[in-house]
């Protein structure tokens, strides 16, 4: 039986992806507030965790709709 492991992302693609430096993901990292796992020194996150990171922050947002005069 074989099993898939996925590659794991470095704080520098997470900083790319996420358009934030890598410090910024690995901070938020730290916190708990973005998934990741420290391997040694280095922090490293999974991909499918991170999509369903940014998924449900996604969903938690409320949609605005703009208020505008009619005309």
């Amino acid at each position: 039986m074989a099993i898939g492991i996925e590659k794991l992302l470095t704080s520098k693609e997470v900083g790319e992806v996420l358009g934030v430096h890598p410090k910024v993901a690995e901070r938020m990292a730290k916190r708990g507030e973005l998934p990741g796992l420290k391997v040694g020194r280095f922090w490293r996150y999974r991909a499918s965790a991170l999509d369903g990171w940014i998924n449900s922050r996604l969903q938690s947002e409320s949609p605005t709709v703009p208020q505008g005069n009619s005309i």
